[in-house]
């Protein structure tokens, strides 16, 4: 059930960011630097672990403006995924300029989208985003989520700033079956940004 969530999780980041199918996409398996942002993505961020990375920028997909994904577990079986992308554009630094802005509202209409056309129900989310600050950056933030087949609730919590002239996309994903709560989610990102975004 565990994998079952969490591929359709996973299917729902890269759907939430328009992004290419799946059999255009170029699997790495090492962990690696961003050369644009100078972000690294070592084997253990903020005690999670690295799962693996998909670039967009390579063959077959050649769409660089849609950039990389790297994917990380917690020890509690939290996932945690980061995107850095620009879509061909210079990113303005922060989280409450218009670009950062449309953006967000952008991958939030796509994760409703998505968690319908993965067959949840149910779709919460709050009327307003707020903002969440982890370590000294602050993100436009919102938590949504929706009842599986199974009747159990699965929540994601969306971040989302300007870094470096980078888009810098942070998104948790747990489960209610698997009595993970809202505050595993905020103790992990407590941990994984500051170390990620330093």
């Amino acid at each position: 059930m565990f994998r079952t969530v969490s591929a359709l999780l996973t299917a729902a980041v890269l759907a939430a960011a328009a992004i290419v199918p799946a059999a255009a996409q170029t699997q790495s398996t090492a962990p690696t630097a961003n050369a644009g942002t100078k972000l690294n993505f070592p084997s253990s961020l903020g005690g999670a672990t690295f799962e693996r990375s998909v670039s967009y920028a390579a063959p077959p997909a050649n769409n660089p403006g849609l950039g990389t994904a790297y994917y990380y577990s917690t020890p509690k079986r939290l996932t945690i995924s980061v995107q850095v992308f620009d879509l061909g554009r210079r990113v303005p630094a922060g989280s409450d300029n218009p670009v950062v802005t449309g953006q967000f509202n952008a991958e939030v209409s796509s994760a409703e989208q998505q968690f319908k056309h993965a067959g949840y129900t149910s779709f919460q989310k709050p009327s307003v985003p707020s903002s969440c600050t982890y370590g000294a950056v602050t993100f436009r933030c919102l938590t949504y989520s929706g009842l599986t087949q199974a009747n159990s609730r699965v929540y994601s919590k969306l971040l989302l700033t300007g870094f470096r002239d980078h888009f810098i996309k942070i998104r948790i994903d747990w489960a209610q079956s698997h009595q993970q709560t809202a505050g595993d989610a905020d103790a992990a990102l407590q941990a994984f940004v500051p170390a990620l975004m330093r």
